[in-house]
């Protein structure tokens, strides 16, 4: 198919401009939606929020909130109106990054349907209701679509999976983690957030070395938890630090199940291109964590 002549005008504004010659339906129509998957950890587990279709196709299957695109705005402020509309989640404005793109020819039985996914953490969602198109909104464990004991409409499976990539390896090289956690955590809970997102366990005392002697990855508030109604002595309490990048990954810190490779140092170029670049304290065994 040949493309039609288009005349442009030049860059000051003048001379002779005109798209008369070009000619949209000689390009074939498609529409544009917009996805989210958001993550939250709900007694130890990794939940993503789904909605129920109230509507065809997939009625009455689970589907990650999302729909189409106004011609009036952006695939992002659709994304954030869409969640809003159907599970009654507000986000912030810098509370959603994009995924990917997804654009199979058969990804929609309606017509072509090209999509934008952004994710984000949430360590609360609060109440869950459904709306719009959605009959209902509802936290489900990642592992129930992971073993495909929840079947998802159209290709939303596929984008939940790439989206715990992309979680598992933020928390890999990042201090994303802090997020699924409140204002003010212990390291028990910080710890109890990666052996969810990663499905494996961690030795307590090697963890909160490793977090302790990272520069400002966590900040110690000077204050414990209440002791009362717990067993055991309170354990320290801190808020997350400035830094978004970590100095030495936890590749080491993984269990060997996972046969994960050694680690190796790094250089800034080895880290992955979403990390922000960012600016010690050692390791306080005093307030330690209890089970």
């Amino acid at each position: 198919m040949s493309t039609p002549d288009i005349n442009i005008t030049d860059g000051d504004g003048s001379g002779d401009s005109s798209l008369s010659d070009y000619d949209p339906s000689a390009y074939p129509p498609f529409a544009v939606t917009a996805d989210v998957v958001v993550f939250t950890i709900v007694d130890d587990v990794l939940q993503v929020v789904l909605v129920r279709r109230g509507e065809s196709p997939f009625r009455d299957r689970w589907a990650l909130p999302g729909g189409f695109v106004r011609p009036d705005e952006a695939p992002r402020e659709a994304a954030r109106r869409e969640l809003a509309e159907e599970t009654k989640l507000g986000l912030k404005p810098d509370k959603l990054e994009q995924l990917r793109t997804y654009g199979e020819p058969d990804r929609d039985p309606r017509m072509r349907v090209v999509t934008v996914a952004y994710w984000t953490i949430q360590a609360d969602v609060g109440d869950l209701a459904g709306g719009g198109d959605a009959a209902e909104a509802a936290l489900v464990p990642v592992v129930e679509i992971e073993r495909e004991e929840r079947k998802l409409a159209f290709d939303h499976r596929t984008i939940v999976l790439d989206a715990v990539d992309r979680a598992r390896s933020r928390l890999e090289y990042s201090t994303e983690a802090s997020r699924f956690c409140p204002p003010e955590f212990t390291i028990r809970q910080l710890r109890r957030v990666y052996e969810a997102v990663w499905g494996t366990e961690f030795d307590q005392g090697n963890f909160q070395r490793k977090v302790r002697s990272e520069p400002d990855f966590v900040r110690d508030l000077g204050r414990t938890t209440d002791p009362s109604g717990s067993r055991g002595r309170p354990a320290a309490l801190f808020s997350a630090g400035e830094v978004s990048r970590l100095e030495q990954p936890f590749l080491a810190m993984r269990s060997e199940s996972r046969a994960m490779p050694p680690p190796r140092s790094r250089s800034s170029d080895d880290y992955p291109s979403w990390l922000v670049e960012s600016d010690n304290q050692e390791p306080d065994e005093q307030a330690g964590e209890k089970e």
